[in-house]
């Protein structure tokens, strides 16, 4: 699954590198943190998630980017969703973000949950339930996902050009931004499929497609060039897809614990688009 031409770098993020994500969690979360106050909080992420890909199925690949964005620039704090405002520089105009979508999708399912319980699903939780249930919905595997993370009163634009590595990285640039990244937390409307096999299904075609010498980008076939140090998890995760997807799980749960906002710090929006 690799519908857009950036989605690549989440995957790499998020699988590849899964044993160097560091989680920053400085507090106490639960996968049934929403069982007595919101109990229908994951079947309506769940159904607005489906509902989505069914009309569009390349949204499901938008929405696990859109969490991976979201993550990397001052942690999982659904900052990312803010718009401008006189006080607030948002994340959606900064040049790595300009091709993220998915937006309109969070909305919807905001707005549900807004009327089932008002006031108590945040926006962060729910990008983070959306990548996983696009995921699965994909044909890819399933993880649990530990539920109340808080929503940021402000956004990081100008991290964002630092937190997100371009498409045209080498694997040692990579590498030195996973290392800047980790410990601490080009739109031309053209689209272009990485997985040219299975470009709408969870798979490891796309590592498939590397050993082929077949990358879209320059940062995808960096992975495999021969003689580099990541050669041999391309070819176990060809071999092996279900160490690749229990790798990926292993580099989301990680990735969706990155410096986050818990307890009495942040805020549950109403309106993801802005603070309360």
């Amino acid at each position: 699954m690799a519908p857009n031409k950036t989605l690549c770098l989440s995957l790499l993020l998020a699988a590849a590198a899964a044993a160097t994500l560091a989680a920053a969690n400085g507090g106490k979360l639960s996968p049934a943190y929403y069982s007595t106050t919101c109990p229908k909080a994951l079947p309506i992420v769940q159904s607005g998630v489906v509902a989505a890909i069914q009309k569009e199925t390349r949204i499901g690949a938008s929405l696990l980017r859109l969490h991976f964005h979201d993550c990397f620039v001052n942690g999982c704090e659904a900052s990312i969703l803010l718009d401008e405002t006189a006080s607030i520089a948002t994340e959606k105009t900064a040049v790595p973000n300009q091709s993220v979508r998915g937006y309109d999708v969070i909305d919807d399912i905001k707005a549900e949950l807004e009327e089932a319980c008002p006031g108590v699903v945040s926006c962060a939780d729910i990008l983070t339930l959306a990548a996983r249930d696009s995921v699965v919905y994909l044909g890819g595997p399933s993880w649990e996902v530990d539920l109340g993370r808080k929503d940021s009163l402000t956004a990081g634009r100008a991290a964002v050009n630092t937190s997100i590595p371009p498409p045209t990285f080498n694997l040692t640039a990579l590498a030195e931004s996973l290392q800047q990244i980790c410990p601490r937390s080009g739109s031309d409307g053209v689209l272009a499929p990485l997985d040219l096999k299975t470009p709408t299904h969870f798979d490891n075609c796309y590592y498939r497609n590397l050993l082929r010498k077949q990358g879209l980008l320059h940062s995808d076939q960096e992975l495999f060039s021969g003689n580099s140090e990541a050669d041999s998890i391309v070819r176990t995760y060809v071999n092996q897809p279900s160490v690749f997807f229990k790798d990926f799980v292993q580099g989301m749960i990680k990735m969706g614990n990155i410096k986050l906002l818990t307890g009495s710090q942040g805020e549950v929006r109403t309106d993801c688009r802005k603070v309360n």
